[in-house]
């Protein structure tokens, strides 16, 4: 983990960054992207001692809540799908292809035959 307290303090003693990356065992670009998310925070040494490492990362950098990137898309008809494999000759590239033409036919916008594959083994967990 990156040792932002170590950071920002040896900021405050106004070493330089090459010397703070040295001493912190972490390039030059992560000091500067720490010290300036610090300035734009306002968070400036010394620190609260209940304020850790993890802490300070999340007040820099925030967890960005990712979206559903399936969210305007078909999802597949799992009980459907289950059924089907269990036929001689039927594999998930096949139901993969029909289920993309069903989505051509009904305009809404299919999943890549990866992500496919990645909800049917959700699914059957």
């Amino acid at each position: 983990m990156t040792k932002y307290r170590e950071i920002i303090r040896l900021a405050s003693l106004n070493l330089s960054q090459t010397n703070i990356a040295l001493s912190c065992g972490v390039s030059k670009k992560t000091v500067n992207k720490v010290l300036k998310a610090a300035r734009e925070k306002g968070i400036s040494w010394p620190l609260n001692s209940n304020q850790t490492d993890a802490t300070i990362e999340q007040l820099l950098f925030p967890k960005k809540s990712s979206p559903a990137p399936q969210s305007n898309r078909r999802m597949p008809d799992y009980a459907h799908i289950r059924k089907e494999l269990l036929r001689n000759g039927v594999n998930k590239k096949l139901l993969w292809t029909e289920y993309l033409e069903e989505c051509r036919l009904s305009g809404d916008e299919p999943l890549m035959y990866s992500q496919f594959c990645y909800y049917i083994q959700q699914d059957e967990l």
